[in-house]
């Protein structure tokens, strides 16, 4: 496969020749490289999109583009194995994992190929002798910087979008792990996107991410990551007066109730808390758990997770490796600063026998009556740490599960109707889900955060409105 740069429809290498090595994060050894892209590469990757936006893909109605993105989520899934591997190597997720990522990356261009001509404007009443009507238009040039932990999903849903509106695609991949949005440009190309309206450039964040994020040529930015690399997003294009979307994290809670059905509930918990060994910006990591109950589920939790096992990637067990060697030592040392501490360990998983000593391994922790002061409850680990906290009532359950800087996701576990409608409309969170957690990825469903989590909307028909502009026409004929 190709791991240079796709510019204007064409492979090339780096202006300046230079590369990244991509590290396998089971083994910690380089398997591929990738070029490493810089401010002239981003330069020519926005000519080439905005040549792109005034030639061949300007050109395309709603429908003809929406053929080419459902003709890409054909070929995404015929070439479902090779895409799984290597999003499975590359990122450290398990095979199964990597496998429903693809799924979804598919999915998301069958929703937005098939929502690319349903986007409509609208007629306004006013003053007679007037017709006034609003028309939805494409900001332009739009530049996406996406994270390592998905890439497959992330381009799908914010790529997909701006697709489906008529943008011209800059992506800048996460350094990390490049390698599955690589392979989809090529699947692109294949499918028959004209040049220059998806183009990916390879790099550094403070390199090819820094110079995307303060282009002049750019007209809209979507950007998911740190909330730190997220303030300096929003201070570039600002200085450009272009809008963002900005997707930062979260230290999502799952309340349960005593009411609540505790089987399913403990299954989501796990899953929610593990999942690509934490690294989810949705991630359940914190479990608020009513008193009367509390021992008894967090001993269910617990034995969940005594049980799970981490090893590497392609063995597809529980959970693989974290990312990097950087990653491992900062969430290792969350986990070890709990401990000493005195925070209670109520169970904790083990690195399977043989894995590779050079791989990025966390075993996963339960930890029970964590304060809601502590880092563990109100920073985000971006590991597999969950930490459980105690609640008396309605009252303190919200208040715990608003008391974090974020408000990305959380979920709530009760049969009772009109509790589960009261905490649905008190959590300040994006999306709150009942009696489930993810509800299985949900394209359809709008995604984004409050607070500190970030701002406007991916998925769903939201995102349509969001990677458009409305434009008024007022037409007098009296």
């Amino acid at each position: 496969m190709d791991t240079k740069l796709l510019i204007g429809g064409r492979w090339v290498d780096a202006a300046t020749g230079g590369t990244i090595p991509a590290i396998d994060p089971s083994t910690g050894e380089t398997f591929a490289t990738i070029a490493r892209g810089m401010a002239e590469d981003v330069d020519a990757a926005v000519a080439a999109a905005r040549d792109a936006l005034e030639g061949d893909w300007g050109r395309l109605s709603a429908m003809e583009r929406g053929r080419l993105m459902q003709r890409l989520a054909t070929l995404i899934l015929r070439d479902t194995d090779t895409l799984a591997e290597i999003e499975s190597r590359d990122v450290g997720k398990p095979l199964t994992q990597a496998r429903a990522d693809v799924v979804a990356c598919a999915r998301y261009f069958e929703f937005y190929g098939g929502a690319a001509d349903k986007v409509h404007g609208d007629t306004i009443p006013y003053q007679n002798g007037y017709t006034v009507m609003t028309l939805r238009e494409p900001h332009g040039v739009t530049g996406h910087i996406v994270p390592w932990n998905y890439p497959l999903q992330i381009v799908g849903r914010s790529v997909g979008g701006a697709l489906a509106m008529g943008n011209a695609c800059v992506v800048k991949p996460g350094e990390d792990a490049s390698l599955s949005t690589l392979y989809l440009a090529k699947l692109a190309v294949e499918a028959g996107f004209p040049a220059g309206s998806i183009n990916i450039v390879t790099g550094y964040g403070e390199e090819a991410g820094a110079a995307l994020s303060a282009h002049p040529g750019i007209d809209h930015i979507s950007f998911t990551g740190s909330q730190e690399v997220g303030v300096l997003v929003q201070q570039a294009a600002a200085r450009n007066i272009v809008p963002v979307t900005l997707e930062l994290g979260g230290k999502s809670p799952q309340v349960v109730f005593a009411d609540a059905d505790l089987e399913q509930a403990v299954t989501f918990v796990v899953r929610g808390a593990i999942q690509n060994a934490g690294q989810t910006c949705s991630a359940g990591s914190r479990a608020l758990v009513e008193r009367s109950i509390y021992d008894r589920f967090t001993a269910m939790v617990a034995e969940r997770f005594a049980a799970l096992t981490v090893g590497p990637a392609l063995d597809d067990r529980d959970l693989g490796p974290l990312i990097n060697e950087k990653q491992r030592d900062r969430v290792a040392g969350m986990i070890r600063t709990a401990k000493d501490n005195g925070f209670r360990v109520l169970a904790e998983g083990r690195i399977a026998d043989g894995a590779p000593t050079g791989g990025y391994y966390v075993a996963p922790v339960l930890f029970g009556d964590v304060p809601q002061d502590s880092p563990l409850a109100q920073q985000e680990v971006f590991g597999p740490a969950l930490a459980a906290t105690p609640f008396d009532g309605e009252e303190e359950a919200v208040r715990l599960a608003n008391g974090t800087p974020f408000g990305l996701v959380a979920g709530v576990w009760t049969r009772d109707g009109g509790r589960q409608l009261r905490m649905a409309k008190r959590i300040r969170a994006g999306q709150v889900f009942i009696n489930n957690y993810g509800a299985g990825g949900g394209v359809e469903l709008p995604f984004g955060g409050m607070k500190k989590s970030g701002f406007n909307r991916e998925k769903g028909f939201e995102a349509l409105y969001g990677f458009s502009v409305v434009k008024t026409v007022a037409i007098k004929h009296d």
